[in-house]
């Protein structure tokens, strides 16, 4: 294929998909790409079908037995070779995000430098993978072992596209399995490119890209030699997933998504509780973030003051060109989830929410093309309106005055997410008390939205039902075997 040049990003040259140590032409075709920001026509990306599937399938399934085999060093070597590999190719992979995700290039870039450090991580794990002697008495000797699953399928989401896809493969290949990578159907570049520079490292089959939409994914959910299956996504893809994978009782690991809180007590911290407000909504990725606090509960002593501080931080965040390193905010990823938030900001303004930012494009002829919205902010939001309920999945934020503690804390937890919370508070016992109350997976005191691995990323109720960035997650890549010896 010509290598193309948009835009100042050299765009990868292969397009197929990557399998077997090898590229493919998919047997499903080809689908266009494009650039949120600007709405061009990016090139052509690789549709897998169910054939293109059962092929990348058997590839990684010949594969697995011979790497499991390999010493850790080996594995563990290989992989610090792909974090040195990302750090070298930051500013091209960032770019590529950019230019086909929306999200600022600068953020980007630190996302690459969060894949390579998990990469590392894992690479440095390859030796606990042990197990134990359990004394059962004389002439007995009881052992455990972990063994990797095999195929494992990664599905991954659209808003970090080369941090997920770089970083997600690290757990299962470090514990010995071979992994077939799906990156997201509106964002693939990246994975292309990142798959052009890891080619060689790996044995040919433990390393895999499939790109593609739903036929793609339903097919290595089903397929019988994929053991080991793991989403980053919707709510209702991870049940979808978890219904089709429940006829051959696979292990699926879902991160859904959330409907965060972050609850900021009178006591607070006000000029820290202001901008841990604004940066857990995540603007930068225009809310396009799992962990993102998009309910924002302000006990009525506070509630002006706080608000008006959020009202005034987010100026900091403009929609720009995300290829700018001066840039901001980026832009939705696609049209269609562009017209699901503008959606839900005509509804939250029906339900009787008073908008007091944004609520809409920005108000540059530059930017008309791309899908860009405003940071916006909804008070006065009760937890009987969507907006308080529902994933939007963008840059609207609820704002929810409370007075009694109790009643607060039903409604935080009134919704079906768990994923995370923020609580902002001087008193050590409110801090306490208020993660033990908090129905979410991961909690923040005085911060929000950050993660720090290797500390267990996961949620609670339909957010989720695994730990990631962890030992944890690299431990659900491996299956525990108990030998019992009689001498």
């Amino acid at each position: 294929m010509m290598n193309m040049n948009m835009s100042g990003v050299q765009l990868p040259t292969h397009r197929g998909l990557y399998y077997g140590g090898a590229w493919h032409e998919p047997k499903g075709g080809y689908a266009d790409t494009f650039s949120p920001s600007t709405g061009e026509n990016l090139g052509r990306a690789a549709v897998a079908n169910a054939e293109d599937v059962a092929a990348a399938v058997e590839a990684a399934h010949a594969a697995y037995r011979q790497w499991s085999q390999q010493p850790p060093s080996i594995r563990g070597a290989a992989l610090r070779e792909v974090a040195a590999i990302l750090r070298a190719n930051k500013e091209e992979l960032a770019r590529l995000d950019a230019i086909n995700c929306g999200n600022p290039v600068t953020a980007l870039m630190r996302d690459v430098d969060i894949a390579a450090q998990l990469v590392e991580y894992f690479a440095g794990l390859v030796y606990e993978l042990r197990g134990s002697t359990i004394p059962m008495g004389e002439g007995v000797v009881n052992m455990t072992i972990r063994e990797p699953y095999g195929v494992c399928a990664r599905i991954v989401a659209y808003n970090h596209p080369i941090m997920f896809t770089a970083s997600r493969f690290a757990a299962p290949v470090a514990a010995g399995n071979a992994v077939i990578m799906k990156p997201p159907v509106q964002a693939p570049l990246s994975a292309y490119r990142l798959a052009e520079l890891v080619d060689g490292i790996f044995p040919a089959g433990i390393f895999n890209v499939l790109s593609g939409d739903r036929e793609c994914g339903e097919a290595l959910v089903q397929h019988p030699l994929v053991p080991r299956i793991t989403l980053i996504g919707s709510i209702p893809t991870g049940r979808a997933i978890t219904r089709a994978a429940a006829d051959q009782l696979k292990n699926v690991s879902l991160e859904l998504g959330g409907k965060n809180a972050l609850i900021i007590y009178p006591d607070a911290d006000i000029e820290r509780a202001i901008a841990g407000a604004v940066k857990g909504m995540a603007f930068a990725w225009c809310g396009q973030a799992c962990s993102s606090t998009t309910r924002l509960f302000l006990h009525e002593d506070i509630y002006d003051e706080v608000l008006e501080g959020v009202l005034e931080g987010i100026k900091a965040f403009r929609p720009g060109d995300p290829m700018n390193p001066e840039t901001s905010m980026g832009a939705i990823v696609s049209k269609a989830q562009f017209d699901k938030i503008m959606e839900y900001i005509e509804v939250g303004k029906a339900e009787g929410a008073k908008l007091v930012a944004g609520g809409k494009r920005p108000d540059d002829g530059n930017l008309e093309q791309g899908w860009f919205i405003e940071p916006t902010v909804f008070a006065d939001v009760d937890m009987s309106m969507r907006i308080a309920r529902e994933e939007i999945f963008g840059p609207v934020l609820s704002v929810i005055k409370w007075k009694d503690e109790d009643s607060m804390y039903d409604e935080v937890n009134s919704v079906e997410y768990g994923l995370a919370a923020g609580i902002y508070t001087t008193n050590l016992a409110t801090a306490h008390n208020a993660a033990s109350r908090v129905e979410a997976g991961y909690v923040w005191i005085n911060n929000a939205v950050s993660h720090f691995f290797p500390a267990p990323f996961g949620g609670f109720k339909q957010s989720g039902n695994n730990k990631e960035e962890s030992f944890e997650e690299l431990l659900s890549y491996t299956q525990q075997k108990n030998v019992y010896i009689t001498l």
